[in-house]
């Protein structure tokens, strides 16, 4: 017999990304109930329509915005009960299936999207402490540290010690971009973040959360799941190409890399790095600048579109 109890409801939900102005954009709705509140772009898979979930989650991005996905990739199924957060965890029991699109942004879909009721939002503004594009984020220092301090001598496990230091860099060990959802589990965790509070899942309750946008449901920890997976495959697959016009000067293509990476990137390396790799051809043709010399526009390499193998930008230290 089936009840409430262990019916289950199946979403696909669409952390969509585009880059604008050097800065990393996300796609976000607002929510039905707390219309301030941000929400990533959603729906329900119909077995009866979708023939699989990225066909569902396609057509129905397709029918919500103007807008055309390029790439597209699974990111992981989120099913935790309590996610979405009713009386006593009971009723309808919603897993999503996360996905992880690039799109690039065209100068007439501004309007169309306003109209869906979507929008674009800097994906810093929900996770500040991710940004070191300037350097390292005070608040890392100014509040991270002395929150998650005193979390773990409140309970008498140096042990979550470790865990910031691995996630947020300290003393010998570097910052790794790509630890974005362990970073953000470990705040969920100690209670740092709007969200564990409201989820009533903190073992304690703050003097006050840090800064940063929360988001319905566990969409943060979507967003924070698909920045880690992107900045994993930037790596080893040329996706940063999605995100890019058919031509633009090394330059612009080194501020896309730094928006997604969050770091700063010496410009000299970057340059042998492209070169290295081989992923661009110069078109031919040049962009004025505002001061200084054209420079030179350069397109993504033909024969790189039909190798979808190969390596993609292995930046090295921040500089």
């Amino acid at each position: 017999m089936t009840t409430a109890l262990n019916a289950v409801e199946i979403n696909l939900s669409a952390a969509i990304a585009a880059v604008a102005n050097n800065d990393p954009l996300i796609l976000t709705t607002s929510s039905s109930g707390q219309p301030e509140r941000d929400e990533l772009p959603f729906g329900p898979f119909n077995p009866l329509e979708h023939r699989t979930f990225e066909t569902g989650l396609r057509e129905w991005v397709a029918e919500q915005t103007p807008l055309q996905l390029g790439y597209v990739e699974q990111l992981y199924t989120f099913g935790d009960r309590g996610r979405h957060k009713t009386v006593e965890d009971r009723g309808l029991h919603v897993v999503s299936v996360g996905y992880l699109a690039l799109t690039r942004i065209s100068e007439n879909s501004g309007e169309q999207l306003r109209k869906s009721g979507a929008r674009w939002r800097n994906w810093y503004s929900f996770l500040p402490w991710e940004d070191w594009r300037g350097g390292k984020p005070a608040m890392i220092d100014e509040e991270i540290r002395p929150a998650l301090q005193e979390w773990a001598e409140a309970n008498a496990l140096p042990s979550r010690l470790s865990r910031f230091r691995m996630a947020f860099g300290d003393e010998n060990i570097a910052w790794d971009e790509e630890r974005v959802l362990e970073r953000y589990e470990l705040l969920y965790e100690a209670g740092l973040i709007e969200e564990a509070i409201r989820d009533g899942r903190a073992d304690r309750t703050p003097a006050r959360c840090l800064p940063g946008l929360a988001m319905s449901f566990d969409h943060r920890r979507i967003l924070a799941t698909a920045i880690s997976r992107l900045r994993a495959k930037l790596k080893y697959r040329p996706v940063v190409f999605e995100l890019m016009p058919p031509a633009f000067t090394l330059t612009a293509l080194q501020e896309t890399v730094e928006a997604i990476s969050g770091r700063h990137l010496h410009k000299q390396n970057f340059r042998r790095l492209v070169e290295t790799t081989e992923l661009v051809e110069p078109t031919g043709a040049e962009q004025i600048q505002a001061r200084g010399r054209p420079a030179a526009l350069y397109q993504f390499r033909h024969n790189v579109l039909e190798e979808r193998s190969v390596a993609g930008l292995r930046v090295g230290n921040r500089s």
